[in-house]
């Protein structure tokens, strides 16, 4: 639990910065995703969760 409520936090963070610094570019990007085909944004969520899954595994390894 210690370490989902850490992962939790610590994505907390980084999204709030997205918007506190970047607001506007935050829209950009928002309307960049929106034009992309459901498969490209499929794979880029794979892809995503791919790497979370493997730096969560190094991250238990040590």
């Amino acid at each position: 639990m210690e370490l989902v409520l850490l992962g939790l936090g610590l994505v907390l963070v980084f999204e709030g910065l997205v918007f506190a610094l970047a607001p506007s570019r935050l829209e950009e990007l928002v309307k960049l995703i929106a034009e992309m085909p459901i498969e490209t944004r499929r794979a880029i969520g794979l892809v995503a969760v791919a790497i979370g899954v493997f730096l969560v595994w190094l991250a238990r390894g040590f």
